[in-house]
C-alpha cells in the first residue's frame, strides 16, 4: 500500500460537489388539480416540493379570475401554502399561476411554472385562447401585460369591475387564458401599472379587439400551447399559435379639465389640459392688453404656452384667466372660466450682487442655428428663437459657399415657419448641395428683436455634406401606395427614428450617408392625413393608426455593409394585406 503525505488542503473549505442547476420539482398538490366543489372561503391550496424554496416574485402568483387583493402565501417546510383573503366566488372555475414565482432555496433555480386548476362549482370550464400583445408603434412584444376576457360587453366594464378571466403576457409576449366558458367575451390586455386588474385610462396603456371573441378551444394535457417553455428556448416558443393580434397604446383621456399651470420665467408660461383638443373661448391677462399676449397650442391642443409681448417690468405674480369647455361631473362638456395665479419663479430684486449673476444671454434675442451634415439636403438649417420673434429680417441672412478651391459665393435660402411652433424656422438652400464644398449660414448683428426687446447677436453654422467613403445609401422603391403612409428608417433596436418621408404616391425615397449596421423599415398608414403616427382610442373604437414593419425573409432587420448602394422594393398593398 502506498500512502501520500498530504491528503487533504487544508487552505480551503471543501467545495461541497458540483452546482445544483435543477430547479424543484413538485411532489404533492392539495386539493388536488381538477378539484370541483372546492369551499369558498377559508380556500387553501398547498404545494409540496421535493426541495426548500422560496418565493422570488409574489407578482408572479396570479389568480384568475382575480380578486380585489392579490393571493397570499406562507412557506411551510418545503411547501408554499396559498390562501386567499376574499371569498371565492361560487359556481367558478378558478387557475393559480406560479409562472416565474418560485426558485429554490440554495442556487436560486426558477421553478419553470404550472398552472392549477380548481372550481368551486360542479364543473370545470374547459376552452382556451391564445394570443400575443405587442407595441403598437414598434410592433416588440410586451411583457407583463394583464390579458382580460369580459362577459359584460359594454365599455364601463374595463372601469368599473375585474374581469371574468386573465392571463399574464411572457417574454414573447403570449398569452394564454385558458379553462374559461365556451361563451361570447370582450378581449382586452392593458399594462396595469397599479396591479389592480382596474384599467386607469389616465395611467394604463391599453389594447383591445374589435370584436366579440369565443373560445373554441378544448383545454388538454397535450395542447402545446398549455405548456411551459424557457423563455429561451427560441425554437419551441415561436411555434406556438397566435390566435389573436393586440396592439398596446396609451388612450387619450376624454375628460377635459386645466391640469397644469406653470409660470417659466418673467415674460412666458404655459397651461396644459387633461385631455386633447381644449376648446378655449377667450384668454386674458388681469392688467394686460390682449393685444399683448402672445399664445400657441402644441400639435395635439393639449399644452398651451403663453408669452407676454412687452417690454416693460412685468408683475411677481400674473392673474391668467381661461374660459374653456370642461367636462362636468357627468363627463359633459359646459362653459367654465378658470383663474390661474403665475408667480415669476425668478423673482428677486437686480441689487449689485444680482446683477453679477445676469448672463450676456439674458440681455439679447436668443437665437440658435443646428444642422446635421446628414440631413441638411432633406430638412435644411433650423433656426429656433427662445423667445418669440417681434421684429424679423430674414432678407439679411447670409448663405456663404466655399468650394474646393476656397472661392467664396453666396447663395439664396427659402425660410419657412415651423406650423407647430412660432419659434422655429426652417431655412433651405434653393441650389442642390454638392460634395467638397462648405457652407455657412449667418444671421447678422441685432437683425431681429424678441418679446423682451433684446436684439440678436451675430451667429453663424459651417456644415458640409458626408464625405465618409464607408458610408452606404439605402433606396427604397415604393408601389401600391393607395393612402398616405409615414416611411421611417429607425435603427436595430427600433427606438430612434434616423429620418423619415410622408409617401401619396409611387416614389423612390433615398436614406443617404449610412454607417453600416442593423437598421428596420417602419410603415404607418397615416389615416387623417396629419404626419403622425396616431395613437387609438378605447371609448370611440378606434385602433391606433397600422404600423408594419418591412422584412426580408421573416427578417425585420435590413444589415447595411460598408460602402453598399441598396435597393428594396416594396409594396405597400401587398404588406398591409399581410
Amino acid at each position: 500500500m502506498v500512502f501520500s503525505h498530504s491528503c487533504a488542503n487544508t487552505t480551503q473549505a471543501p467545495s461541497g460537489g458540483l452546482k445544483d442547476t435543477i430547479p424543484p420539482v413538485i411532489s404533492k398538490i392539495s386539493p388536488l388539480p381538477g378539484t370541483v366543489m372546492v369551499p369558498v372561503h377559508d380556500t387553501k391550496i398547498v404545494f409540496s416540493f421535493n426541495e426548500y424554496i422560496q418565493v422570488k416574485n409574489p407578482k408572479n402568483i396570479y389568480l384568475s379570475p382575480p380578486q380585489k387583493k392579490a393571493p397570499k402565501y406562507k412557506i411551510s417546510g418545503k411547501s408554499l401554502v396559498v390562501y386567499f383573503e376574499d371569498d371565492l366566488e361560487p359556481n367558478t372555475t378558478y387557475t393559480l399561476d406560479l409562472t416565474d414565482a418560485i426558485a429554490d432555496n440554495n442556487e436560486g433555480n426558477m421553478y419553470p411554472g404550472y398552472t392549477y386548476v380548481f372550481s368551486t362549482g360542479e364543473k370545470i370550464s374547459d376552452r382556451y385562447i391564445t394570443g400575443t400583445v405587442q407595441d403598437c408603434n414598434t410592433l416588440m412584444p410586451v411583457k407583463g401585460a394583464t390579458v382580460m376576457l369580459y362577459k359584460d360587453h359594454a365599455d364601463s366594464a374595463l372601469f368599473l369591475h375585474r374581469p371574468t378571466a386573465s392571463a399574464k403576457t411572457d417574454e414573447w409576449g403570449f398569452f394564454c387564458i385558458r379553462n374559461v366558458e365556451d361563451t361570447l367575451f370582450r378581449l382586452y390586455a392593458m399594462m396595469d401599472d397599479a396591479n389592480d386588474n382596474i384599467f386607469d385610462q389616465n395611467a394604463d396603456k391599453i389594447a383591445f379587439i374589435d370584436s366579440l371573441v369565443r373560445p373554441k378551444n378544448v383545454v388538454n394535457d397535450t395542447i402545446f400551447e398549455l405548456m411551459k417553455f424557457d423563455m429561451k428556448d427560441t425554437v419551441n416558443c415561436m411555434l406556438r399559435h397566435s390566435e389573436y393580434e393586440l396592439n398596446l397604446f396609451r388612450d387619450k383621456s376624454t375628460k377635459q379639465f386645466l391640469k397644469n399651470k406653470e409660470r417659466v420665467d418673467e415674460r412666458s408660461a404655459y397651461i396644459t389640459f387633461q385631455a386633447e383638443n381644449a376648446q378655449i373661448d377667450s384668454l386674458w391677462i388681469k392688467g394686460l392688453s390682449s393685444k399683448r399676449i402672445i399664445t400657441q397650442f402644441n400639435i395635439y391642443r393639449d399644452s398651451l404656452e403663453i408669452w407676454v409681448n412687452d417690454s416693460r417690468p412685468i408683475p411677481d405674480t400674473l392673474h391668467l384667466f381661461t374660459k374653456y369647455w370642461k367636462s362636468d361631473s357627468v363627463g359633459v362638456l359646459r362653459p367654465h372660466t378658470e383663474e390661474a395665479r403665475l408667480v415669476n419663479p425668478n423673482k428677486k430684486s437686480l441689487s449689485k450682487s444680482s446683477r453679477r449673476d445676469i448672463k450676456h444671454e439674458d440681455t439679447i434675442c436668443v437665437v440658435k442655428l443646428e444642422v446635421k451634415p446628414e440631413t441638411v439636403e432633406q430638412y435644411g438649417f433650423d433656426m429656433i428663437f427662445k423667445y418669440p420673434p417681434v421684429y424679423e429680417a430674414f432678407d439679411s441672412l447670409q448663405f456663404r459657399i466655399v468650394n474646393p478651391r476656397q472661392r467664396e459665393s453666396f447663395g439664396k435660402v427659402t425660410v419657412t415657419r415651423d406650423s407647430l411652433n412660432l419659434r422655429h424656422y426652417i431655412v433651405k438652400p434653393v441650389d442642390k448641395l454638392l460634395h467638397g464644398y462648405e457652407y455657412y449660414l449667418k444671421v447678422p448683428h441685432r437683425k431681429f428683436e424678441d418679446i423682451n426687446g433684446f436684439w440678436n447677436d451675430s451667429t453663424e453654422v459651417k456644415v458640409s455634406l458626408p464625405n465618409d467613403e464607408k458610408l452606404s445609401t439605402l433606396n427604397l422603391e415604393i408601389t401600391g401606395v393607395e393612402n398616405r403612409y409615414i416611411v421611417e428608417l429607425l435603427g436595430e433596436k427600433r427606438d430612434k427614428v434616423i429620418r423619415s418621408f410622408v409617401v401619396d404616391n409611387d416614389q423612390t425615397v433615398t436614406f443617404p450617408y449610412l454607417s453600416s449596421g442593423k437598421y428596420t423599415i417602419r410603415i404607418t398608414e397615416d389615416r387623417n392625413k396629419n404626419g403622425l403616427v396616431d395613437s387609438g382610442s378605447l371609448l370611440d373604437h378606434r385602433q391606433p393608426e397600422k404600423v408594419k414593419f418591412y422584412k426580408i425573409k421573416d427578417n425585420y432587420q435590413i444589415q447595411i455593409m460598408e460602402r453598399a448602394e441598396i435597393t428594396q422594393s416594396i409594396n405597400i398593398t401587398e404588406l398591409f394585406e399581410n
